[in-house]
């Protein structure tokens, strides 16, 4: 398998997690999103994805783009370990989690979506980083409330699921804008948690080949 992916990149980060979960190798082909005005936007990479975003997952002859559609491939292809329960309800609940952030807060924050309110809109910095925060903080409390039963180690029952694999990229990343977690104790202490662990350590953006 081969993995187009960038450091920074959450929804890369999300399929790294997995990957690394479910113990499965896959290369990673780095596409920086900065260089160049952006590798994602190159012909080459156009023609493993249309829509110029990564993740993108190559297997065999088969192309996958979108991290949650990877993710359920990735756990029905090899279900050995897996990222979801059997139990019908509680794999819906993940589902709706999963698009909680990948649906109703990443996509607010996307790097194109920045780029968009500074270089079209010319919204300045501090506004850029203040409609950064407002989506976050207003997402993450919907998200501390579906983790009302979380045992603080993961957001789903006794083992990482796909949720995980979502929230702590989410995390990272509101971190990385000094975003004052206080408020939300279950996403804390799971991040904190799922961090230490080496499945997490080495999906993280700074073990990337291509961090900078």
């Amino acid at each position: 398998m081969k993995l187009y992916s960038y450091f920074r990149s959450s929804a890369a980060y999300r399929v790294r997690i997995a990957l690394n979960l479910k113990q499965l190798n896959a290369e990673t082909i780095p596409v920086h999103l900065l260089n160049h005005g952006g590798e994602q936007h190159s012909p080459a990479y156009r023609a493993v994805n249309p829509s110029e975003l990564v993740p993108a997952l190559i297997d065999g002859d088969f192309t996958l783009p979108q991290s949650l559609s990877i993710l359920e491939y990735l756990d029905e292809a090899h279900p050995d370990i897996a990222l979801l329960p059997e139990d019908a309800q509680q794999r819906a609940l993940i589902r709706a989690f999963c698009l909680s952030i990948a649906c109703d807060i990443h996509p607010l924050n996307n790097l194109r979506v920045l780029q968009y309110l500074t270089a079209e809109l010319g919204m300045s910095e501090e506004q850029k980083t203040a409609w950064y925060k407002h989506w976050i903080i207003t997402g993450f409390k919907g998200l501390e409330a579906q983790l009302a039963h979380s045992n603080g180690q993961y957001c789903f029952g006794e083992q990482a699921t796909m949720a995980d694999c979502c929230l702590i990229p989410q995390v990272y990343n509101a971190i990385r804008f000094n975003i004052d977690l206080s408020a939300y104790p279950k996403i804390q202490s799971i991040y904190r948690h799922c961090c230490a662990l080496d499945a997490f350590k080495s999906a993280a953006p700074e073990a990337q080949p291509d961090a900078a």
